[in-house]
């Protein structure tokens, strides 16, 4: 489905009003909207649509999504040593940095620090751990959503059944290296740090850049209403 084939199939979701869940739960507003618009479920990574994902939200909805993992080339000190020197014990006893990042130092000592060109992450006894360009986290995100297809949902329960009305389509396209850099600054765009001790080396689960779906808008370069 291509995105006019994808507005023409929507104007007709949009004169519903209100349609039944296909699914409970979180992804039932996902199941929903790709059922009546005539895309099968799948598990392959590939676009929904021609060139773009497809992203369902339901308003005022407070999820969070991850949107890429980065790690390549992005580390300084070594992780096992990162993860020796600074982690923390999980139930089991096992060392890990497992953290959302800000600009305030953390209970391990750890923050998030803004240059002209990266934002790193470091210790206040002056080490720094890990550092990513705002160049390469743009061609990650480029490279990982080119396009995005965000969907608007009222919501709303009739007994035990969550009932949806699609009401709005938005384009995305594309993002910068200041867009990315004043999200993180500004708290849109957060910056998980997901690894642990496995013995011989550590075991990185890749560092998760994640944003509020409601916030979705703010980081793309253009943003269009198409239905």
């Amino acid at each position: 489905m291509d995105i006019n084939e994808f507005i023409t199939s929507f104007n007709k979701i949009k004169k519903l009003g209100f349609i039944k869940s296909l699914r409970k739960g979180p992804t039932g507003v996902g199941k929903t909207l790709e059922t009546y618009l005539g895309i099968k479920e799948n598990n392959i990574n590939l676009p929904d649509l021609e060139g773009a994902e497809l992203k369902a939200h339901r308003y005022n909805s407070d999820n969070m999504i991850t949107l890429f993992t980065f790690n390549r080339g992005a580390w300084i000190m070594d992780p096992l040593e990162a993860v020796k020197r600074y982690g923390t014990k999980d139930i089991n006893g096992r060392l890990g940095l497992y953290f959302t990042m800000s600009f305030t130092q953390n209970s391990a000592g750890l923050y998030l620090y803004l240059e002209n060109d990266a934002v790193s992450v470091r210790h206040i006894d002056g080490n720094v751990l890990v550092r990513w360009k705002f160049s390469d986290l743009q061609e990650q995100f480029n490279n990982k959503i080119p396009a995005l297809v965000l969907v608007y949902a009222r919501s709303e329960f009739r007994g035990d059944d969550e009932y949806f009305e699609f009401y709005k389509a938005l384009l995305l396209k594309g993002t910068t290296k200041d867009i990315l850099k004043e999200s993180i600054k500004n708290g849109v765009i957060l910056i998980d740090l997901r690894l642990h001790d496995k013995g011989t080396m550590a075991r990185n689960h890749g560092t998760g850049f994640r944003v509020h779906e409601k916030d979705l808008p703010l980081i793309f370069s253009m943003s269009e209403v198409i239905a």
